[in-house]
């Protein structure tokens, strides 16, 4: 199965979603949607209809002028819908927004221009966490296969089917931590710290970008995130205990 994690050309759509925040937020576009098809049609149809009639001196201006009908209709259908979106919303809201009991915690860093990651769960042999900075690939860099403007030297690895939490922050100016496939998209501020969870349902490389402008080099903040099994997680921390010490 083939799943677009990343920008395509001429893309109206979202990206496949791997996490159930991400699958939960498009549903409520598609719901939105909806209503607002319905919306703009009968309202487009009416509007023809009042003009057609207009133009053939046939404008019924009494239904229309002092109807208490028409007037009830126009009043209470709105609220109806507007509630019929409300509520879908407010439970993708406060679903995206609660973070319980994560298995493991990621403090993302924004700085000018890059990122910083630190896994503050796992302490290496020397007693220091794990931290990595991580930079966008120069174009004359690139290699077969990497997205321009998009890969990283390194990446934010997470292992499948785990509630992980990022703690994001800044230490210069506002960034902001996007990653679409992921459903999160929250601000990198100086002397604050956000929180957001996510739970990648499937494996992959998942793509994103700092969606704030920062900077001259605004463009140049890729986010790039791989979920893989939890053994190969597992496999990864092993290999960075002595390498990715800070």
């Amino acid at each position: 199965m083939l799943f677009t994690d990343v920008p395509t050309p001429w893309a109206i759509r979202f990206q496949d979603a791997a996490t159930p925040n991400a699958e939960g937020m498009q549903e409520l576009y598609d719901h939105i949607m909806y209503y607002t098809t319905t919306i703009t049609g009968t309202v487009s149809y009416i509007l023809y209809v009042i003009i057609n009639e207009y133009r053939s001196n046939r404008f019924a201006y009494k239904y229309v002028r002092h109807g208490q009908l028409i007037e009830v209709v126009w009043t209470t259908l709105p609220a109806v819908v507007t509630t019929l979106i409300a509520f879908p919303s407010f439970i993708t809201l406060y679903t995206c927004d609660e973070v319980l009991t994560p298995a493991m915690t990621i403090k993302v860093i924004g700085l000018q221009w890059y990122w910083r990651y630190e896994y503050s769960d796992f302490v290496g042999t020397t007693g220091e966490t794990i931290e990595f900075e991580s930079y966008v690939i120069p174009d004359d860099m690139l290699e077969d296969g990497q997205l321009r403007l998009l890969d990283t030297d390194t990446s934010i690895v997470v292992p499948v089917d785990t509630h992980v939490r990022f703690i994001v922050t800044a230490n210069d100016v506002i960034h902001c931590f996007t990653i679409p496939s992921l459903g999160i998209k929250v601000d990198a501020t100086p002397g604050r710290t956000n929180q957001v969870s996510a739970l990648l349902q499937r494996t992959g490389v998942f793509y994103g970008q700092c969606s704030e402008t920062c900077g001259v080099n605004h463009g140049m903040m890729p986010i790039k995130t791989e979920c893989v099994s939890i053994s190969d997680f597992i496999e990864w921390l092993g290999d960075n205990d002595s390498v990715s010490m800070a």
